[in-house]
């Protein structure tokens, strides 16, 4: 089963509380730049975080909702486990073969 929303939610949130300058610099942004966009600061700032997010994810090799996953999970295990369910469920609506798609991504069986 995929991240739901609220389970992004706290991800982001919990990663901001990990990069408190990250937070400091999404909260000063230059409201000129959200308006030379046609987006308002809240959106402009939420765009921000979604970009730093997944500039982590890949730093990390992950996709964002595996990042996700790490950042709301109880234990290893656990994300291991949900992980997996995802890869399957996302290899399946695709059409791949489970062996194919674990090739294809370098995912151990």
């Amino acid at each position: 089963m995929a991240a739901t929303e609220q389970q992004h939610e706290r991800a982001l949130e919990k990663f901001l509380d990990e990069r408190p300058e990250l937070r400091h610099e999404l909260d000063n942004l230059n409201p000129l730049l959200a308006q030379a966009k046609g987006e308002t600061a809240a959106q402009y700032r939420d765009e921000r975080l979604h970009e730093a997010f997944e500039a982590e994810a890949e730093r990390q090799g992950l996709f964002a909702w595996e990042l996700t996953l790490k950042l709301t999970v109880d234990t290893p295990e656990d994300y291991e486990t949900q992980r997996m369910e995802v890869h399957k469920e996302v290899a399946e609506m695709a059409g791949l073969d489970w062996l194919e798609y674990c090739e294809l991504y370098g995912l151990s069986k």
